[in-house]
């Protein structure tokens, strides 16, 4: 993925958080210049992965495979004492004609909130005992207070307000309503470990390799430099 592309989905996120009062703490704002100067006094940002998030999943084809994401808070299941959060809170955009891949968890369960914008479709299904995809069974459904059973493979629509809760082992993808414009989701959920808690079906990666054709704009979430 080139620089250029990540720095421009950081600025049209920014934008999107602008637009619906979703005010990011001081780290998110930090250029890359400042953080060759920031002490350990940021380690938690470092160590538990806060901030953006800008993905192709290595595909190469990021306005119709991507995602766009920030971690404002997050605990460490390797550091639990250093870092006993248990729970994690991102921000997520997507655009019309994006694609977030098909995946589950072990690990965490979250919900998704639809904090603005556009319409949000997740698809779920169920995970078999060898970990792939459940094609035939029902999926039960939680979404503010309701539970209720659909088809697998069916599309959750989420409209603004509206959330959906996605246990640990059940499947789901993200797509935007066609013509309903651009949305800026919401995640509340445990720890988030980026690293070792996705299973993409197809199997596919989680962070880009960068072609450094401009300077960035700012630094991903796996790029902050030790503190001094």
């Amino acid at each position: 993925m080139k620089r250029s592309q990540i720095n421009k989905a950081l600025k049209e996120m920014e934008r999107m958080c602008q637009k619906y009062c979703c005010y990011l703490p001081p780290f998110c704002h930090f250029t890359p210049q400042q953080w060759q100067d920031i002490g350990h006094e940021y380690d938690e940002v470092r160590d538990c992965m806060l901030g953006w998030d800008i993905t192709d999943y290595g595909m190469g084809d990021f306005d119709k495979l991507g995602f766009s994401l920030v971690t404002l808070r997050n605990g460490n299941r390797s550091l639990p004492h250093q870092y006993p959060k248990v729970y994690a809170e991102k921000l997520l955009y997507l655009k019309e004609g994006q694609y977030a891949p098909n995946h589950f968890h072990w690990f965490k369960t979250e919900d998704i909130i639809n904090r603005g914008g556009g319409n949000c479709l997740i698809r779920v299904y169920n995970s078999l005992p060898n970990e792939e995809i459940d094609y035939v069974s029902d999926v039960t459904v939680h979404t503010d207070g309701r539970t209720y059973t659909v088809p697998a493979g069916t599309q959750i629509r989420l409209t603004p307000g509206e959330s959906i809760h996605v246990q640990q082992y059940l499947y789901h993808d993200f797509s935007v309503e066609p013509g309903s414009g651009p949305v800026l989701l919401g995640e509340v959920s445990q720890c988030n470990d980026d690293n070792c808690d996705n299973r993409f079906y197809p199997p596919m990666g989680r962070f880009p390799a960068i072609e450094e054709d401009e300077a960035p704009y700012r630094l991903l979430c796996n790029e902050y430099p030790k503190a001094r």
